[in-house]
């Protein structure tokens, strides 16, 4: 006896081909949806790096600032020890070899803008007794952080009178002597603020006022 061989029907290969189909487009929108979320993991493990790493930086050269003149003493002018601004920050601190040739040098914070809101940099050049050495070539300012909506820098000292902490103040008027605190807050265009950075300063003048 003969046995008929049934082959598949155009609309059961149709069918299995779709299912295919849909299963390796669903294998495939999964695999994509990981590699999106590693990618983004790894961004913002890249960026909590780079933000511990410059508050790192910060926080160690500014608790050393020292009572040194950024400029050659002129006896017209009060001598500028530190200089602290809205969008500016001058001080004196020891440099680590790793980071330079090592000594005093003035660390000059600037926020400037940016291609894309603005950037934090900092510019470091040798100083012996208010007298800056230039290196060459000239050394250009490191950058810390870019892409950011604002960096807002604030001070705070001790009244001269009462002996109570000051308010924060936007500007440091007393380029003598360093202020107690000093506040860095950083607001990136994309993602949350970093941590407010508080830095003490151990050189500070117990007698400083506002």
């Amino acid at each position: 006896m003969r046995r008929t061989v049934r082959g598949f029907t155009l609309i059961e290969v149709l069918l299995a081909t779709a299912l295919l189909a849909g299963g390796l487009a669903l294998a495939f929108v999964t695999v994509r949806s990981a590699m999106t979320i590693s990618q983004r993991g790894e961004a913002i493990a890249a960026d909590n790096e780079r933000m511990r790493a410059v508050q790192g930086l910060l926080r160690r050269q500014l608790a050393q600032a020292l009572r040194s003149p950024i400029d050659p003493l002129d006896p017209a002018r009060e001598p500028l020890y530190f200089v602290g601004e809205a969008q500016r920050l001058r001080f004196v601190s020891e440099l680590p070899g790793y980071l330079g040739r090592g000594g005093s040098y003035v660390h000059d914070l600037q926020v400037v803008r940016g291609t894309r809101g603005v950037r934090l940099q900092l510019g470091l050049v040798m100083v012996q007794d208010g007298e800056q050495i230039a290196e060459t070539p000239a050394r250009a300012p490191e950058l810390l952080a870019d892409d950011l909506r604002r960096v807002t820098l604030r001070y705070r000292g001790r009244d001269a009178a009462s002996g109570q902490l000051t308010e924060w103040e936007p500007v440091w008027a007393d380029t003598r002597h360093p202020p107690l605190l000093v506040s860095i807050q950083v607001d990136p265009l994309q993602g949350t603020p970093w941590p407010e950075l508080l830095v003490a300063l151990e050189n500070a003048s117990q007698g400083s006022s506002r």
